[in-house]
């Protein structure tokens, strides 16, 4: 067992939360809008009241390599 300081510990989850939430990246972000379209969570935003939606399982990934989801 390694004996990272919790301080640490929280900083890398605090890092990982902030990829997550990025959605991919501005690139992504702005090839959605240029199709027309919005980002998941900025529909999630229009269709859910404010402060109500809770995201679980944020880091989770997946791992499906059936009908060609393994392909970006």
């Amino acid at each position: 067992m390694t004996d990272i300081p919790k301080a640490e510990k929280y900083a890398h989850l605090q890092q990982m939360r902030a990829r997550s939430q990025a959605g991919g990246g501005a690139e992504r972000i702005a090839k959605q809008h240029k199709a027309g379209k919005l980002t998941a969570r900025e529909r999630l935003e229009l269709l859910l009241d404010p402060g109500s939606f809770r995201e679980l399982d944020a880091f989770v990934v997946q791992r499906s390599r059936d009908f060609g989801m393994d392909k970006p």
